[in-house]
């Protein structure tokens, strides 16, 4: 499976051009706008999650739950026992079942889908942006907002459902053009949470008889 299918998390996701000559959404721009100044304010950030995979026509339905830590560039995410880490220029794809870590260079399309600061920080520049409406899910008012890439993607739209009084995403959907659609849903969320700069590298001495294949 690949990187992006996990957690594009949140995570997930979002975009739009101003110089294009399109209606432009202020009130979606808005709250994305004070959603990525809140979250370049953390330090660290610790993300539980549930990651949902359904395909209709191919009556496919997936459900596995994971954690990311995310500081900056660096992220380290771990789901059904795969780990991905990263130290911003470097990842780390290690597979239990094979004992083989993978070695790739970042490839910062893929990589921004796991980081919702990064991705909240360039989205005028690659997304159109829409409110669609606002939600009472349980006694929590929350925004929906979708962005359309601007070029060409593997999806065509994200749904982002974010909670309008503390400003965080709750859940993010990703609909890719193959008819598949991933779901993000934050289970639990840590801000400045305590992470070491450890946890985003990869050490071989750690895993005995690693195969390592450096596909850089």
């Amino acid at each position: 499976m690949k990187k992006l299918s996990f957690v594009s998390l949140f995570i997930l996701v979002l975009f739009m051009n101003q110089s294009m000559s399109q209606v432009v959404d202020e009130k979606a721009n808005s709250i994305l706008d004070r959603v990525s100044v809140k979250m370049k304010s953390y330090t660290s950030m610790k993300i539980e999650f549930t990651y949902t995979i359904d395909n209709k026509a191919e009556k496919i339905h997936q459900s596995k739950t994971g954690v990311v830590s995310i500081k900056g560039d660096k992220y380290s995410l771990m789901i059904q026992k795969q780990r991905i880490i990263s130290d911003g220029k470097t990842v780390w794809t290690y597979i239990p079942d094979a004992n083989e870590v993978q070695i790739n260079n970042v490839n910062t399309k893929d990589d921004e889908a796991l980081n919702p600061a990064k991705l909240l920080a360039t989205y005028s520049k690659n997304y159109r942006a829409k409110l669609v409406k606002e939600v009472n899910q349980g006694g929590v008012m929350s925004q929906i907002v979708d962005l359309v890439p601007i070029k060409g993607k593997a999806f065509f739209k994200v749904r982002l459902m974010i909670d309008k009084t503390k400003l965080q995403v709750l859940s993010t959907e990703i609909y890719n053009k193959n008819g598949s659609t991933y779901a993000y849903k934050v289970n639990k969320f840590t801000p400045n949470s305590k992470v070491l700069d450890t946890e985003f590298s990869f050490k071989a001495s750690d895993f005995p008889g690693v195969e390592i294949n450096d596909m850089r």
